[in-house]
């Protein structure tokens, strides 16, 4: 097997790990045991690694070749034998939790996909692409707390899915300078917007139309997954219930600004976070308590 070259540039585990505190929601609350913190931030390393490795090289083909990089040291770390220390730790973490190799492959696709995607015609196609991006990660948290099942996985994509879509509500002026718009061309065209109105210093109106839509969509998806958090009990509950309440935090941030996103992404104080945590872990209860009831 032919085996791929290291990147010079790959980013040192300490400056991969100082993003998590610039995130929507909290990677690992500290709240949670110390096991279940140390699974989670190895999981988040690997994911920020791979966004930043497919992002930061000089062009597609150095952005693939980084890619099947860290591909195979997937492969290293399921042996316990991987170079990188992110990958090194995720190596543990899926042995002692006995993660499958699959979902963190579709990570690794779905930013090859961005090699190779820079615009999505539908919300199908999007919707698609967060299956790749996005959902993989609730499916691997599941599986840290030892909660997977096939009923629970489809809500936690509805959550997942719905968390990508708020950030990409939010970084339309970041996307847009890497070459990528991930608003679907066929609500852009609904709106009357044009992509020269996602290069502004403001949102014009149809552009906070569009985002108003999205916004609305990423709503009803927190509110399909919902009943995972009911589902869910203890420290459990309270980690997804984090998750789903950070992107609810992020819409809050993106309607108060009313949809100007352009001006600056908008971002969820923790205030904001926190109230929205206890919003969610309410209705959860009272989810649960009617579920149960004869």
């Amino acid at each position: 097997m032919l085996i791929a070259q290291a990147p010079i540039d790959a980013p040192a585990a300490e400056a991969v790990m100082a993003r998590a505190q610039t995130e929507n929601f909290p990677v690992a609350s500290r709240l949670l045991p110390a096991r279940e913190r140390r699974h989670l931030l190895a999981v988040y390393g690997f994911a920020r690694l791979v966004d930043e490795l497919g992002d930061s090289a000089t062009d597609a083909q150095a952005s693939l070749a980084a890619l099947d990089w860290i591909e195979q040291e997937l492969d290293l770390a399921i042996r316990g034998e991987a170079l990188h220390p992110l990958l090194a730790r995720l190596g543990e973490t899926m042995r002692e939790c006995a993660l499958s190799r699959e979902p963190f492959a579709r990570l690794i696709e779905a930013n090859r996909m961005d090699q190779r995607v820079s615009r999505y015609e539908t919300w199908t196609q999007l919707r698609g692409y967060c299956a790749l991006s996005a959902d993989p990660v609730g499916e691997i948290v599941l599986g840290i707390f030892g909660r997977a099942s096939p009923e629970r996985i489809a809500l936690s994509d509805s959550i997942c899915t719905a968390l990508q879509l708020t950030e990409h509500c939010q970084d339309v002026a970041e996307d847009l300078a890497h070459g990528r718009i991930y608003l679907p061309a066929e609500d852009l065209q609904r709106f009357g917007c044009e992509q020269a109105e996602l290069e502004g210093e403001h949102a014009s109106a149809p552009l906070r139309e569009v985002l108003a839509f999205e916004v609305a969509r990423a709503r009803a998806l927190l509110a399909e997954g919902a009943p995972l958090i009911a589902q869910l009990r203890g420290r459990p509950r309270l980690a997804v219930a984090a998750f789903a309440a950070g992107g609810s935090s992020a819409l809050d941030a993106i309607e108060r600004a009313r949809y100007d996103v352009l001006a600056g992404p908008p971002r969820a104080g923790r205030a904001g976070r926190l109230l929205a945590l206890a919003r969610t872990l309410r209705k959860a209860r009272g989810d649960a308590a009617r579920s149960s009831s004869p």
